[in-house]
């Protein structure tokens, strides 16, 4: 499908974490703009840490798939200790920012097990200076989460990007 928001669970069976329904609209996403999301997940085991996350993002040029490289901290990247980021994003002791306080989603590891859904809720994309090859374009990302050699989660994403 290409030039259409997809998305599905790549990792096996086996995987705890996964994602039960996710939305975004409008389609194609626009930069800067406003974005709609709503997202159901569950997960059978607590995530804590370090959760080690492994992206692949993808740029469609014409009818080839290129792997796009990751250039600060953006594109093709493995994140070694995601709790330890999302800490320095929102130092620990301070409240999760909405929409997910209100909702009781967790911005911290550990993340329990449970299932957590996030029902439609605006965020605002700001204008953000991205890079040339970070605009325009039909995009796949696999998004895979680990711990300690185990994997709790895959996801793969397909979107399309205007600015």
């Amino acid at each position: 499908q290409v030039g259409g928001f997809a998305w599905e669970n790549c990792g096996d069976r086996m995987d705890p974490v996964v994602l039960q329904s996710l939305s975004v609209a409008p389609d194609p996403i626009s930069i800067p703009g406003s974005l709609r999301v709503s997202a159901a997940v569950s997960s059978s085991k607590t995530m804590a840490s370090p959760l080690k996350a492994v992206l692949v993002v993808e740029k469609a040029l014409g009818d080839l798939w290129i792997q796009l490289p990751c250039i600060d901290e953006l594109g093709s990247c493995t994140y070694d200790d995601v709790c330890t980021i999302l800490d320095n994003l929102i130092p620990p002791g301070t409240t999760c920012p909405e929409p997910l306080l209100t909702y009781g989603i967790p911005c911290h590891c550990p993340f329990k097990a449970g299932s957590y859904s996030l029902p439609a809720s605006d965020f605002i994309l700001p204008d953000v200076e991205l890079p040339a090859w970070m605009t325009n374009g039909n995009y796949r990302v696999r998004v895979a989460v680990s711990s300690s050699g185990e994997e709790l989660a895959c996801v793969k994403l397909a979107f399309s990007l205007q600015s």
